[in-house]
Formats: structure tokens, C-alpha cells, sequence
């Protein structure tokens, strides 16, 4: 893909996310994983600097909104709440919510091995591209368009943590790798009516992936989605 092509690509991007930019190439970086970058001879500069600056940025971002937003909390409650919302689940479902995938710049091996919707890869190319945005734009707006980026996270945000849905985390991924939707079946239940214990199966396509237990049927394939994200991770 050439230069230009490059460019085009990250400018389509950063219109639909409504951001601002003065370097463009910045943006090309923050989208350029490192086996591209290598397969083309180093020609293009790859992410991880702007990714471990990005997570930096993001932290304090969070850190200074939980701050002034929860200033009856004391700092262990604030750091636990950070750790919910700065992580690499959150930051996938904001790389799903993006399609940030499509615009991804892999390798040739990469990209056939699904990168364009490996978890990692895609929480790593948020963080590079928030900072992307901080060099771009200084700290107060990319302030700004974090938080407005966060925001679906942050409105959820209760003082007890977040309740994350991993079945549709799960589901994300799945459709984005395979084309399927993860199927979940109960598999078990024992004890007495008032207090039942009931154990859900979660495959994509005729692949078993994982088990999980709960109090209810929602709750057993919620603890069988996390534990496929988490092995996915």
C-alpha cells in the first residue's frame, strides 16, 4: 500500500471519529503494527512508541476525571475503578465500536492469522492512536476526545465497578474472526430449587471454547464468555 493510500486511510478514520490533526502521520503510525512495518523493510514507523505513551495519557486522563468526579472516594476505590475502565477489554470494545480493525496496517502473516481482530492488537492501536492525539493536539483536547471516546464506558460507570458483558465482547470478536455468533447451551444444573447451580457451555461453530457456573442461566454463560475472552486475550 502506498504513502498516500496510507494517509487516505487515516484521514477517513479520524473523520469519523471527528478528530482533529495537524500530523497525519502520526495517526498512519499509530495504525501500522510492527509486522508491517518490518515486512516493508522498516520503510514505515510502527506503534508500540505511541502505544506506551498512549497508555500513559489515558491513565491520567481517567485518573484526573475519577478524581473530580468521585471526590468521596478514597484512593483505593479510585484505583480500582481505573483499573476497570483502563484495560484491555475497554479498549477493545472501543477498537469493536470503531472498527478500528479496518484500518489497520499487518502484516502479510499477521492479517491471515485474524490480527485485524486480535484483542491485543486492537487495544494497542487505541492506545497509540490517544497517543497520537496527545502529540497532535496537546493534553487539553485530547482530553476531550478521550472522554468522549470512553463515554458509553464512563455513563455506565457505577460506584460498585463496572459489570461488563462478556458474551457480547465475545460476540464481537467472533463475528469479527469467524463470521459467527458464539452459541451457548446449559449443559447442567443441580441443587434444590431455591438454590439451583447451573453450568453453560459457550462454542462458535462446532468448536467447543469453554465452561462456566452460575446461580442462574444468564450468570453461568456470562462466567462462560469471560473465561473464552480471557483464554482469547
Amino acid at each position: 500500500m502506498g504513502d498516500l493510500n496510507k494517509l487516505q486511510n487515516s484521514e477517513i478514520l479520524l473523520k469519523n471519529l471527528g478528530w482533529s490533526y495537524q500530523n497525519l502521520g502520526l495517526y498512519e503510525q499509530a495504525l501500522t503494527h510492527s509486522s508491517y512495518a518490518h515486512e516493508n523493510g522498516n520503510k514505515y514507523a510502527h506503534n508500540e512508541r505511541l502505544e506506551f505513551l498512549g497508555d500513559a495519557v489515558l491513565e491520567l486522563i481517567i485518573s484526573d476525571f475519577l478524581y473530580r468526579e468521585y471526590a468521596q472516594l478514597p484512593e483505593g476505590k479510585l484505583t480500582k475503578l481505573r483499573s476497570e475502565i483502563v484495560c484491555e477489554a475497554s479498549l477493545v470494545q472501543v477498537a469493536f465500536r470503531l472498527n478500528i480493525g479496518d484500518y489497520m496496517y499487518l502484516g502479510k502473516g499477521e492479517a491471515f492469522h485474524g490480527g485485524a481482530s486480535r484483542p491485543s492488537l486492537l487495544a494497542d492501536a487505541v492506545e497509540a492512536l490517544i497517543g497520537a492525539n496527545y502529540l497532535d493536539n496537546g493534553f487539553e483536547s485530547c482530553y476531550q476526545y478521550v472522554m468522549n471516546l470512553f463515554k458509553p464506558l464512563l455513563h455506565v460507570l457505577e460506584v460498585g465497578g463496572i459489570q461488563r458483558d462478556y458474551k457480547t465482547l465475545l460476540q464481537e470478536f467472533s463475528q469479527a474472526r469467524y463470521g459467527e455468533t458464539p452459541a451457548y447451551q446449559i449443559i447442567d444444573d443441580s441443587g434444590p430449587d431455591h438454590d439451583k447451580n447451573f453450568v453453560a457451555r459457550v462454542t462458535i461453530g462446532d468448536k467447543f471454547i469453554e465452561t462456566g457456573e452460575g446461580k442462574s442461566k444468564k450468570e453461568a454463560e456470562q462466567a462462560a464468555a469471560k473465561k473464552a475472552w480471557n483464554n482469547i486475550l
